[in-house]
């Protein structure tokens, strides 16, 4: 598919203002943010399409109506608000504008660095409040190690699908496409779940957030590899275990950027985990690693996802230049 210079353009003033800025809390405390709607329609076509008492068949059928209904009002929408920025003076600045808010670098790297700040000031229970905040699993299950862990693995998985995918569906479609991908996204997190009430409904959502995140977890896993050079870390080491263990990852995406990770700074990620009550058995990335993780493993895993950050925005800019 062509990539357009102006899109691009585009895309790589939305990386710089969302590195700059990220989500001013003082913003979406006044207005809702696009992906709480996107959140609001999910939530509502959910309760009204998810009997628990219909057949399976006909409630998957409802989840697949729901997303392409979902999708096409998110797509539709970012059409026309690209079509209007695009008729102001320097239309590409607030288009950008506008895509930096469903990029979320700054909103990443901020709420990992505070599990970090509250290991460090807090101790154990600050840090479990901390990171309950960014990962599903149950906080009372972790020591301070599994927190450190918990954190990392999250920075590497959400860099890709909160940052590099993101990046990759602006630059090929548009607006419309970054509001496509975050809708999806939305969708996949809130009810893509093999749980018996979103096993059939959410099926499709799961199914589409696995094929459109194939890529970028890929690329973000390279993006990481490469960057832990940035840290005075080896490059091979992270793309030895990503090449090697990513696919033990019950997710086909998230064990790219989390294998690279582990190899990278040498730790072993993932393996058992605790979500509710339930004991997940998942295999280790990189096993030989380290399991002692800390606040400063945290912080260098924040500095790996930095100069990925910035490697990507090197690319972005070659690509305008290229193209111009």
């Amino acid at each position: 598919m062509m990539l357009f210079p102006e899109t691009i353009v585009i895309v790589l003033v939305a990386l710089v203002v969302d590195a700059l800025i990220g989500d001013p809390d003082r913003v979406w405390r006044r207005f809702p943010h696009p992906v709480a709607w996107f959140g609001g329609v999910i939530r509502a076509l959910e309760h009204r399409l998810n009997r628990p008492e219909w057949p399976e068949v006909r409630r998957r059928f409802l989840g697949m109506a729901a997303l392409l209904l979902l999708v096409l009002v998110a797509a539709a929408g970012a059409w026309l608000l690209e079509r209007v920025l695009m008729a102001l003076p320097f239309g590409w600045l607030w288009t950008g504008i506008a895509g930096s808010v469903l990029i979320a670098q700054r909103s990443l790297h901020d709420h990992v660095a505070r599990v970090a700040d509250a290991l460090d000031s807090e101790g154990l229970e600050g840090g479990r409040r901390a990171v309950s905040m960014v990962v599903g699993r149950n906080p009372a299950s972790l020591d301070e190690a599994g927190v450190a862990r918990a954190a990392i693995e999250t920075t590497a998985e959400n860099f890709s699908d909160g940052v590099v995918a993101p990046v990759f569906w602006f630059l090929l479609l548009g607006l419309p496409g970054l509001a496509f991908y975050k809708a999806v996204n939305t969708a996949d997190s809130m009810i893509g779940h093999p749980s018996p009430r979103y096993r059939a409904y959410g099926w499709a959502s799961a199914r589409l957030d696995d094929v459109i995140n194939l890529v970028p977890a890929r690329l973000s896993g390279l993006l990481i590899a490469v960057a832990c050079a940035a840290v005075g870390r080896q490059p091979g080491p992270a793309l030895r275990v990503m090449l090697r263990d990513a696919r033990l990852h019950k997710s086909p995406n998230a064990g790219w950027p989390e294998a690279a990770m582990a190899g990278g700074l040498g730790l072993a990620l993932a393996g058992p985990r605790v979500y509710g009550e339930e004991r997940v058995e998942d295999p280790y990335l990189n096993p030989g690693g380290r399991r002692d993780a800390g606040p400063a493993d945290i912080r260098q895993a924040l500095r790996v996802m930095v100069a990925a950050c910035l490697l990507q925005m090197l690319i972005v800019l070659l690509l305008a230049i290229a193209l111009a």
